[in-house]
């Protein structure tokens, strides 16, 4: 029904009477003022209600009308006039709110559409005639609240012999709560499971960052907003041994707990990988295939690199990850992207490994998309944002990273998670210099290697200062690995001693790619006890094979002042 077009006419008994004759309807039985049921109402003021049709000028059964709107369900009330006084409530209306008093104002009658902010919009539909809505509000009720979205409609009441005619318009009250109800849960449903992704992908991220000894770290992580399902973004450091520091940040596409659990199973397997001492682009061929396997239509993007402080080199791979950002010590900012291979998961692709300068002073950035990417705009443009922006960004790791979170505009509302991971090289001077030491030595083989080894380690480890003991297990241990080169490798050999502010590093090089394994001798066995001997003395020790070919053998000692 188009309620825009009806017509209510107010008190009239002998057109009421006529109506009531000519559409043979019955009032026997029922009060005036009183709904079918018995619920009083208003009702009494609204009399006749019949349709504005100018072409046929006739009327339909104003009774009839009437009782359908106290049939209605949904509250209804019509006010007339400036000051919209009452001109009926429905019974549900009067179940609802009340019974009103007919010919009152609305700001006295109708205080429960004053407070609901209702009258504002009357007087819009009076003096505009277009209908209006005031979309879910809430009404007190006594065990709860309940909600309801009102429709306004202009409609005109008909004059009478004491009555002029009047604009008034009807209230037409919608409950909505349903669906209010239904949408509170949804949203504390997909609250809950958010936090359950937040905590579960917090949870396998670091809890803390390793700091190597060579570099100083830095890493943040920030969800999505509320309104956005946690990602698979993550990022870790891993030392390796001989003063070699491992890092890797990548990105599970898509949302929720699924991309986070399997983040968390590539970082697992990173941190695996990692422990074999691989080169770059061979832990993520491992990965390639371990994505593919975990969740076949989950791909991911990822850069895992190696700095190595004897080298002052950081080699890496990238498996569609964005590019590695360098900031120099003169603030001059370098993008690396090459060479880059296809995401983590799609297989039959070859990586491969690239290598950088990374020396004293500089500044290693790695992120996620969710930093520089954004729906209006070119990923490109984030790009070029963060390199402006890092190349004034000269600071500890920790700043620069905060930086960078307001440089790129990166606030709690973000609608997508935003990892960031930041390695310095730090610039030493004075005392601090001295603690960060190296000599190499380069070996031929023969007889005279092992006691040309010994005499530089006491030399060497002597001028470092260390004490008696440790200089002992130092020379120890490079006598046995140089021993154990000259037995099972082959020229070029190398020794090289390497000190940090927290131990001592020994490491002996040769051109054979066979990795030595700690055995098990026999009493009466005369060989096959070196590798044992320096698993025996060292806090740690390791080989790794080496990109040129050969391998390297090291062993680390704790410095005694160490904390």
């Amino acid at each position: 029904m188009n309620l825009t077009r009806w017509v209510i006419r107010l008190p009239g008994t002998q057109r009421r009477n006529a109506a009531t004759a000519e559409g043979g309807v019955s009032q026997a039985g029922r009060g005036p003022g009183e709904e079918p049921g018995g619920v009083p109402t208003a009702r009494g003021e609204l009399h006749d209600l019949a349709p504005a049709a100018p072409r046929s000028g006739q009327g339909i059964d104003a009774q009839a009308i009437h009782e359908l709107l106290g049939q209605v369900p949904t509250p209804v009330a019509v006010v007339r006039g400036p000051d919209h006084r009452v001109a009926y409530v429905n019974g549900a209306y009067a179940a609802l709110f009340g019974t009103r008093i007919p010919g009152r104002p609305a700001r006295e009658s109708l205080t429960e559409l004053v407070d609901i902010g209702l009258l504002p919009l009357l007087d819009q539909v009076q003096r505009s005639g277009t209908p209006r809505s005031l979309k879910t509000r809430s009404v007190p009720g006594d065990t709860r609240d309940s909600y309801f979205t009102f429709t306004c409609t202009p409609v005109r009441i008909a004059a009478t012999a004491d009555d002029p005619a009047q604009r008034g318009v009807l209230v037409f009250a919608t409950d909505v709560t349903d669906q209010v109800t239904a949408a509170e849960r949804l949203r504390e449903s997909e609250s809950q499971q958010r936090a359950a992704a937040v905590t579960l992908q917090r949870s396998l991220l670091p809890q803390r960052l390793e700091q190597p000894d060579d570099l100083r770290v830095a890493a943040t992580y920030q969800p999505g907003g509320i309104d956005a399902a946690v990602g698979g973004d993550w990022y870790d450091v891993i030392t390796l041994g001989a003063g070699r520091t491992a890092v890797v940040i990548g990105d599970v596409m898509g949302r929720g707990v699924r991309a986070a659990a399997v983040m968390g199973q590539l970082r697992t397997a990173v941190r695996a990988y990692a422990r074999l001492d691989l080169p770059p682009h061979e832990v993520l061929q491992l990965l390639d295939g371990l994505a593919a396997e975990i969740d076949a239509s989950q791909i991911a993007t990822c850069v895992y690199a190696v700095y190595d402080p004897n080298e002052g080199t950081l080699t890496y791979a990238s498996a569609g990850h964005l590019p590695i950002f360098i900031r120099e010590p003169d603030a001059s900012v370098r993008r690396v992207s090459d060479p880059t291979g296809p995401p983590l998961g799609t297989g039959g692709w070859l990586h491969t490994s690239g290598a950088v300068p990374f020396g004293p002073g500089s500044s290693v950035v790695l992120y996620t998309d969710g930093l520089v990417e954004r729906r209006d705009a070119d990923i490109d443009e984030g790009i070029d944002t963060l390199e402006q922006a890092l190349a004034g960004a000269g600071d500890s790791p920790q700043i620069v990273c905060d930086r960078l979170l307001r440089s790129l505009g990166i606030s709690e509302d973000h609608d997508d998670d935003v990892a960031i991971l930041v390695l310095t090289c730090p610039e030493r001077h004075g005392d601090e210099a001295e603690l960060f030491r190296g000599a190499a030595l380069d070996l031929l083989g023969g007889i005279e290697a092992a006691p040309r080894a010994r005499a530089f380690a006491d030399g060497v480890l002597a001028s470092w200062r260390f004490p008696e003991e440790l200089r002992e297990l130092g020379v120890l241990a490079a006598s046995e690995l140089v021993a154990n080169s000259l037995k099972h490798g082959r020229a070029p050999m190398g020794l090289r001693l390497r000190r940090t502010d927290r131990r001592l590093i020994v490491e002996v090089t040769d051109g054979d790619e066979h990795l030595p394994r700690r055995q098990q001798a026999a009493p009466v066995d005369e060989a096959g006890r070196g590798i044992a001997v320096v698993a025996t003395i060292a806090a740690e020790w390791g080989a790794r094979r080496l990109p040129e070919g050969g391998k390297a053998v090291w062993a680390e000692f704790a410095l005694p002042d160490a904390s």
